[in-house]
């Protein structure tokens, strides 16, 4: 677990010192916030590729990166990742309707926008995915369980996004982190539930990863000139998607109880179960 350890403070390390460098930036050196961003992004499939060179070479790195092109799986998982997140958020609108016999702000984005913005910008996942589902997932399954692991990674990435609800300029400035907090968990359990079914395909998770940032807005819960990141969010739609996210995270949860690893090596190890077919 020491490995582990070192990958979680190496990460937060990195990205946060880009994080708040960026969040530091004004005037003409407005220019290198994107760049930073996007450095401290990128941080924990650096720090992961890193580590795993160290302990198993060449091989350990072409066998995590080979999980980034894993596209060989059924049509039914493709459409899984896309639609995910866009169907929690139309259930969250029509079960706001029930309630407020009213319906919820929408956004106004164009489908055909969203299904761009989704392509364009899964290769940018690979920064955080091949961190948290590639690297530090499997040596986690492999002593608790996947069920357990996906929390704990949940956790961590959850936390690991802290610096953007105190930078000002990003979306997730002033907003609820408790409420992000529980979301991100939920999505965590999701993503390793995905990663399962698709016998460790890190490019679906991606994709998922990519369309619950670019679905989001279909139906926003974000409070207006929010200031406080630590305060109980008033926002409706926020625990609407808090709620219908964790029901769904308490039945994949439910389907990888018994699976586990079969050790807590970084990368070689494979899961006990047989893993379902992807076809």
């Amino acid at each position: 677990m020491s490995s582990l350890l070192k990958f979680f403070c190496l990460t937060y390390v990195l990205s946060w010192a880009s994080f708040f460098a960026a969040g530091a930036m004004s005037g003409a050196g407005a220019a290198l916030r994107g760049p930073l961003f996007l450095v401290g992004s990128f941080a924990p499939a650096v720090v992961g590729l890193a580590l795993t060179s160290q302990a198993e070479g060449r091989v350990g790195v072409r066998r995590l990166l080979r999980e980034v092109v894993q596209w060989r799986v059924g049509v039914r998982w493709y459409l899984f990742a896309v639609s995910y997140m866009a169907a929690i958020k139309l259930a969250v609108a029509l079960v706001y309707r029930l309630a407020t016999h009213s319906w919820p702000r929408f956004g106004h984005e164009a489908w055909y926008v969203i299904l761009a913005a989704i392509l364009l910008s899964t290769p940018v996942q690979a920064g955080e995915e091949i961190g948290w589902r590639g690297y530090a997932l499997p040596p986690l399954a492999g002593r608790w369980g996947l069920a357990p692991a996906s929390i704990v990674v949940g956790a961590v990435w959850a936390c690991w996004h802290l610096p953007f609800f105190f930078v000002a300029g990003v979306d997730k400035s002033g907003q609820s982190f408790p409420v992000y907090f529980l979301q991100v968990i939920a999505l965590s359990v999701a993503a390793a539930w995905l990663y399962w079914r698709t016998n460790r395909s890190l490019l679906l998770v991606m994709l998922m990863h990519s369309s619950v940032n670019q679905t989001l807005g279909l139906v926003p819960s974000t409070i207006p000139n929010g200031s406080n990141a630590f305060a109980i969010s008033t926002s409706l739609v926020a625990w609407l998607t808090v709620g219908l996210l964790s029901i769904t995270a308490v039945y994949f949860l439910v389907q990888m109880r018994s699976t586990r690893l079969q050790d807590g090596r970084p990368r070689a190890a494979e899961l006990l179960a047989s893993p379902p077919s992807v076809s």
